[in-house]
């Protein structure tokens, strides 16, 4: 089974803080990994070769430094990996980037499942695994925590998690699925194949938008349907008001505030409870 997983690599660290002035996400002092539930979308394709045989290409999008998740997918048993690097694909949207991978994986051609992690950590959409399958015009299963080996009737089982419990879907193939975390123990690279990596010995490509036939239009920002006017972090704080006296008058004051701010229903309750407190 040819299997083509897609990653990405996100900050270590699920505090996203922004620029105040910018609005930008602040990266500086935090470091690269490779998104979690795209671990075990990895773990499971990895797998599924190592029952049925076949090919894993392990697909991301980003700037060069984003190699580094690519070769270590390599480390954990991927054949091979591709990295769409260009800075046409800058300021992509999730249907920019969800086009621009689907562009990809119809030039890898030969695949007979698409595995990606449910969603990134750092934008939490969950929107590129079925806009992906919605470009390539594939059949999708989201939620998957558990996938058995292909039918010999074209067909593969696919166990998802639902609001209510599980469910058993039968897909076609080929197919596009989003993984979630409880499908599996991800392992770690092995040695041999990490050194190779680290030696760039991996093989791994890097394709531009040329290489992939888009025009520049047609990703990145220019490509792009929705744009993000403005960014911030919403600001907390906490007021406290002390409220003095003896205790019916304590109580009337607070049922007062309470019933202004539609916290209690309105009516003779504040009188009853004054009553009390003045009988305490």
């Amino acid at each position: 089974m040819d299997i083509v997983v897609l990653i990405k690599q996100v900050p270590d660290s699920t505090e996203v803080k922004l620029d105040p002035k910018t609005g930008h996400l602040l990266r500086e002092g935090i470091g690269s990994i490779m998104n979690p539930d795209d671990r075990h979308a990895l773990e499971a394709a990895v797998r599924l070769k190592e029952a049925q045989g076949g090919k894993v290409v392990a697909l991301s999008m980003g700037p060069a430094q984003a190699v580094d998740i690519v070769s270590e997918a390599i480390g954990m048993g991927a054949d091979e990996g591709i990295l769409l690097s260009d800075s046409a694909f800058a300021g992509a949207d999730t249907w920019a980037t969800s086009s621009t991978l689907g562009k990809a994986i119809e030039k890898i051609a030969k695949y007979d499942l698409v595995l990606c992690g449910r969603q990134a950590i750092d934008g939490d959409t969950a929107q590129i695994g079925p806009q992906v399958a919605e470009y390539l015009g594939l059949p999708q299963v989201t939620y998957a925590c558990d996938i058995e080996a292909a039918r010999d009737d074209g067909t593969i089982m696919v166990k998802k998690r639902g609001e209510g419990g599980y469910e058993m879907v039968q897909c076609p193939l080929p197919a596009v699925l989003t993984v979630i975390a409880e499908m599996n123990r991800t392992r770690y690279p092995a040695i041999g194949r990490l050194i190779d990596a680290c030696a760039e010995r991996a093989p791994v490509q890097i394709w531009n938008a040329a290489d992939i036939g888009a025009k520049t239009g047609e990703v990145g920002l220019a490509g792009s349907l929705t744009h993000v006017i403005r960014t911030f972090a919403p600001k907390g704080g906490r007021r406290t008001e002390m409220l003095e006296g003896d205790t019916g008058t304590v109580v009337r004051t607070l049922l007062e505030k309470l019933q202004e701010k539609h916290l209690v229903l309105p009516g003779a309750q504040a009188g009853a409870v004054g009553q009390e407190g003045k009988k305490s």
